[in-house]
């Protein structure tokens, strides 16, 4: 091991003497030790690996014939065109990203081709890294393509696979464990695969019965995203792997976290039960458990054009892919034909359109004034409403923000917090909360690099996460989230916890306060930089170009709110964690009824799903727990019994809250849950919790 790190030093060595293209520090001055001197040997992974197919992967247009032009609003191919997954391989962000990640890492494209253009790196196509070898006559600029999602294969063997899955994982080098990062597997032959059985002599094209299409761990092959270059320490650094050799376990809870949107959602609720949303995201399903969901929701449609014998169905799934990004579809359009890229006005509008209506559905928003030791505070409270963080993915240059604005009787400004201006594209941040993950270098990286340690947007060499405050899911567990690398940075979440409280000072005079929630999809601090550090072609300027043509990413709003300073507003309780689930299938859920006032004794909570016959208790106490019971979950630290019930036959009970004669308990938070016993000696079961704020 000292042998293979002396080698690496020397290589570095060698770098700094011979004519290479050498990236400048931000005065232009200093030299770094850049590209750091890895071999492809490095970023190996487990999976289908280039040229192993039998049967190429077929563009879409080939798909297009039977699967488009019939029915824009069900029709998987024009709103998959719409969708960032198509267009993943021709994203003016993405080239610049990618020639910034092999001037740092030598060949740091590979970790950025396998999921952008997975049908040139599957055929082939991904030497030189930097792209210049992908053909679009050969699909490689066509994304994540149908053939590619329709051809994976199950990295996880269990019988309702199809058969021949056993014989395809067999003939790996490495199955993938827990797949992340681009180690898809995909089937050699050119059978599509999905949920719905074809019936026996489909004359179509062959197909396999494949239930992990609905699975989300489909996703998590390029929604888990990790650096193989670094391996985590003892201590939880991250360092250089030895020279030339794979990552020694390709686990990603060793190697540095680049993104964990999968891990965030399989860390929540969503991956142990249907939550129900009211139909917030789920389309046909008012109850969403996976990606697909959210993302792909269900409709009621034919999946091909008619006359060819498609079946009318009511869980068609809408290849929507709705995500967050603002802009880029249209910068998309002024770099390609739309005879290439198969979009359109009302395609790319409609797209964009539906990335704003998922922003606004991904959080709720309340303000509220509290009294804290006599003095009067605006709380603005965010609710993550998505099954993972908010925001997810690919930090750098994302983020949201809260905007305050306070206003007097004559409706003149007084102060604002977190002010953008829309003409610099600049934010002030030191006086609002500013919700993104920030990385960076440690000391010992920016030894290695010659780059300043601290904050960084080279994402193929940071090994330290310095900032992430962006929301948990529901089901947020604390340590969990810290095991699985997701916890938060400079920041702090309770139990549980899937809401953030930001408090300002109301200044005198004020009347009135306006709250709106922002989000952009690239800063300009991000953009400046992929301008600035590419040395090697053109393509930081071609997207900072393209930045400010399409109005520099402006900030989309996803949620207002406003109060008036006169008014008593009552925040909403929260119900948060999950209830035991009994044998039907049915959880234990808590409601309520009335206001949580110590004014207004009709404060009610309300248990469904209880056991009938059963005593149930109702539990309250300062702070969330999530404690893991034989038969359900903790909610509250260290509770006290308020109220006693006998659960009804129909499953319910309710218990009075009385907070009239609480009056200590106002403006402060309580947390609730119930707990029944099933049968006279059975384990404890217990329902969702409930959070409340306990007005005046």
């Amino acid at each position: 091991m000292e042998l293979q790190r002396l080698t690496r030093s020397l290589a570095v060595l060698c770098l700094l003497v011979v004519p290479v293209v050498v990236a400048a520090a931000g005065d232009g001055t200093s030299q770094n030790n850049l590209p750091l001197p890895i071999t492809p040997n490095d970023l190996i992974q487990p999976g289908t690996q280039p040229e192993t197919l039998t049967d190429e992967l077929l563009r879409p247009s080939n798909c297009r014939d039977c699967h488009g032009d019939y029915d824009k609003t069900v029709e998987p191919f024009a709103r998959w065109a719409g969708s960032m997954m198509a267009q993943a391989s021709r994203d003016p962000i993405f080239y610049a990203c990618l020639a910034i990640a092999n001037q740092d890492l030598n060949g740091g494209g590979e970790l950025c081709l396998r999921c952008h253009t997975p049908v040139g790196w599957l055929q082939g196509r991904s030497e030189p890294t930097d792209g210049s070898a992908l053909d679009p006559e050969l699909g490689d600029l066509d994304g994540i393509s149908c053939h590619v999602c329709h051809r994976m294969v199950d990295p996880v063997y269990d019988p309702e696979n199809p058969m021949v899955d056993q014989t395809i994982l067999a003939d790996l080098d490495q199955v993938p464990g827990e797949p992340h990062t681009g180690q898809y597997v995909v089937d050699p032959e050119g059978h599509r695969r999905g949920p719905y059985f074809m019936g026996i002599g489909f004359p179509w094209h062959p197909w396999h019965q494949s239930p992990f299409h609905q699975e989300a761990l489909l996703c998590a092959n390029c929604h888990d995203v990790s650096n193989p270059a670094l391996s985590r320490q003892p201590d939880g650094t991250y360092r250089l792997n030895d020279l030339d050799a794979q990552h020694p376990t390709h686990d990603k809870r060793h190697e540095f976290p680049v993104e964990r949107t999968f891990t965030e959602w399989k860390l929540s609720v969503y991956e142990r039960a249907p939550i129900e949303t009211g139909g917030r995201f789920g389309g046909n399903k008012t109850a969403v458990s996976t990606c697909q969901d959210c993302h792909l929701p269900d409709t009621t449609g034919i999946g091909c054009k008619p006359g060819l014998g498609g079946e009318l169905r009511d869980d068609l799934a809408l290849h929507n892919f709705n995500g967050a990004n603002s802009w880029v579809l249209r910068a998309v359009r002024e770099l390609y034909p739309d005879e290439e890229t198969g979009l359109s006005d009302e395609i790319v509008e409609d797209a964009i359109a539906r990335n704003h209506e998922m922003l606004g559905l991904s959080a709720d928003l309340e303000a509220f004034v509290r009294s804290d030791g006599g003095v009067d505070e605006l709380v603005v409270r965010v609710i993550n409403r998505t099954g993972h963080k908010l925001p997810t993915g690919y930090g750098e240059g994302r983020r949201f923000w809260i905007n305050a604005r306070f206003y007097d009787l004559n409706e003149q400004l007084l102060v604002e917090h977190g002010h953008y201006d829309a003409t610099t594209a600049e934010l002030t941040t030191a006086d609002t909360r500013v919700y993104e993950s920030v990385q960076g270098l440690d000391s010992y990286m920016a030894g290695e690099t010659g780059l300043p340690e601290g904050e960084s947007f080279h994402f193929v060499l940071n090994n330290t996460v310095l900032k992430d405050n962006r929301i948990p899911p529901r089901g947020y567990n604390r340590q969990q989230f810290e095991l699985n690398q997701a916890g938060p940075r400079a920041h702090e979440y309770a139990e549980e916890q899937y809401w953030d409280d930001t408090v300002f000072s109301i200044p005198e005079g004020a009347a009135r306060v306006a709250v709106e929630l922002f989000h952009q999809t690239t800063s300009r601090e991000y953009i400046e930089f992929l301008r600035d550090e590419n040395h090697t072609n053109t393509k930081g300027q071609e997207a900072y170009d393209l930045w400010e043509q399409f109005g520099k990413s402006a900030p989309v709003t996803m949620a207002t709110t406003e109060v008036l300073m006169d008014d008593e507003v009552c925040p909403t309780p929260i119900v948060y964690g999950l209830g035991s689930i009994d044998a039907t299938g049915e959880q234990a859920r808590l409601a309520w009824a009335g206001t949580p006032s110590v004014s207004i004794d009709d404060f009610q909570v309300i248990l469904s799903g209880g056991e009938p016959g059963a005593m149930a208790r109702l539990l309250g106490g300062a702070a969330s727990a999530s404690i893991t019971l034989d038969d359900g979950q903790l909610l509250v630290d260290r509770p006290r019994v308020l109220a006693a019930a006998v659960v009804g036959s129909d499953g319910t009970a309710t218990f009075d809250l009385p907070l009239g004669d609480k009056p200590q308990l106002a403006d402060r938070e309580v947390y609730l849950q119930v707990a029944f016993r099933v049968g006279p000696i059975g384990e404890p079961s217990t329902s969702e919790g409930l959070h409340i704020d306990v007005c005046p």
